[in-house]
């Protein structure tokens, strides 16, 4: 058996190694093992959420059985956004929280990740533990869990009681009974996804003038030509309507892409750069310090120095934001691609929190906006993933080392390279920043294609 976690838990192809009700079963298991090391009474408690792809069922009946079959007992909040789920395992004291979603993959994938008993994804530590389990867990001839010699009291399975309700007061008592956004016209795209009974309650109890799109889901179209990854028709019925902004999640709502009044898709970078920005002002942006990743945009920096605001970057990957957040005191944190940490807020990225914290600098502003994203200028970029058979360490490959630095020479400091593979895909992405886009995109394609030669189907 191979690493099952990448870098937001385990996916793949539903019903296809690792996504299997199999391997399900024995995280599972595995889970209530570690968990219940963790807890001074010995027992464990696990709550389990999903979006609304196909496989979720399946999925989800595996899970709860691996966890009952070791004593554990199993806490259902159905559909909800990922960042539900991590506020629940807190809100209950429970052990742990498992959330079945592939983000914004198509429907035929699928996802398993973890959060800890306070609401925050796992560690690598943790993570390997739960591997370590699974390799050595064994069903013995008496078909006794994991090689128990005794036969384990099964667990019970519950149903939380209004999740959606108590998620959806979470995010909007920060506001107490106010309607801060009352007269604001908005667009959601819900994505067909986990935000679809979640995102309109919230907006409308606030007070926006409010269109919704995209939230029927049937278990095939989620991320169907919608949401974060497909703003198309978001910014067209953004502009048919005259609304002032638009705002997309992708399947578990855990990442938010927003569109200004003209149409206009804005980055994460921007919405990190606008945020951070708003705190500052109103004195909430403590130690004046934002995290982002190594695929944060040029431009980001250096808005934030001409802010007075310090920027740390790390490995791809939200959880590494959110370890450095801790480690240096930051109150907000994310990614280009839509992640974005408030951690005044939440323990985790929040696609319908950070909407609101947009919200709330747009309205603090007075201002559209279209206006208020220029605060941080984009330096073209492209981004091309390449399909690949292997993933070898990058720089053990000196046809491919030597592409990156002949581009790297000829951007100076004028731009940059990242290449670096999924970690939720069998995919090379290569990433290029440069003065113009024509030419990123010469040199963008250049190293594409080495490492297509190279490592690609060919």
């Amino acid at each position: 058996m191979g690493k099952l976690f990448g870098t937001d838990g385990i996916r793949g192809v539903a019903n296809r190694y690792p996504i299997t009700p199999e391997i399900a079963l024995k995280l599972g298991r595995a889970a209530v093992s570690i968990f219940r090391k963790q807890d001074t009474n010995g027992r464990c408690r696990i709550v389990i959420g999903k979006d609304t792809r196909l496989s979720g069922d399946m999925l989800e009946f595996a899970i709860a059985s691996g966890i009952c079959s070791m004593g554990g007992d199993v806490y259902l909040a159905g559909i909800i956004p990922t960042p539900g789920v991590a506020f629940l395992t807190s809100l209950l004291e429970a052990d742990a929280g498992i959330v079945i979603s592939a983000s914004h993959n198509p429907y035929y994938d699928n996802g398993i990740k973890f959060f800890d008993k306070n609401g925050f994804k796992l560690s690598d530590e943790l993570e390997s533990a739960i591997e370590d389990e699974i390799k050595k867990a064994v069903i013995d001839n008496t078909g006794n869990a994991l090689g128990e010699e005794k036969a384990i009291q099964p667990g019970s399975v519950h149903s939380i009681e209004n999740p959606i309700i108590k998620y959806t007061d979470f995010l909007k008592n920060r506001f107490k009974g106010e309607k801060p956004f009352q007269g604001v016209k908005l667009v959601i795209d819900c994505s067909n996804g986990a935000a679809s009974q979640v995102a309109p309650k919230v907006f409308a109890d606030l007070g926006a003038n409010l269109k919704t799109i995209f939230a029927t889901p049937d278990g095939k179209n989620i991320n169907a030509d919608c949401g974060s990854q497909h703003t198309e028709a978001l910014c067209k019925a953004v502009v048919e309507i005259k609304a002032d902004i638009g705002l997309a999640f992708d399947g578990d709502a855990d990442r938010l892409i927003a569109v200004d009044e003209k149409g206009k898709e804005l980055t994460g970078d921007q919405i990190l750069a606008i945020c951070a920005k708003d705190l500052k002002q109103r004195g909430l942006l403590k130690n004046d310090l934002l995290i982002s990743t190594v695929m944060s945009n040029l431009g980001l920096g250096i808005a934030l120095k001409k802010m007075g605001i310090k920027h740390i970057t790390t490995m791809v990957g939200d959880r590494y934001v959110m370890e450095e957040m801790i480690a240096s005191g930051a109150v907000i944190g994310g990614e280009d691609s839509g992640h974005m940490i408030f951690l005044d807020h939440h323990t985790t990225g929040d696609g319908i929190l950070s909407a609101l914290m947009l919200l709330e600098a747009m309205k603090n502003a007075s201002r559209p906006l279209s206006e208020i994203a220029s605060v941080m200028d984009i330096f073209p970029q492209v981004l091309l993933g390449v399909e690949v058979k292997e993933q070898p360490d990058i720089n053990t490959i000196s046809e491919i080392v030597d592409i990156i630095k002949s581009v790297e020479s000829s951007l100076g400091e004028k731009g940059r390279v990242l290449v670096r593979y999924s970690g939720t895909q069998p995919l090379c992405r290569v990433m290029v920043e440069g003065p113009t886009l024509e030419e990123t995109s010469m040199h963008c394609n250049k190293i594409a294609e080495v490492v297509k030669m190279i490592l690609g189907y060919n």
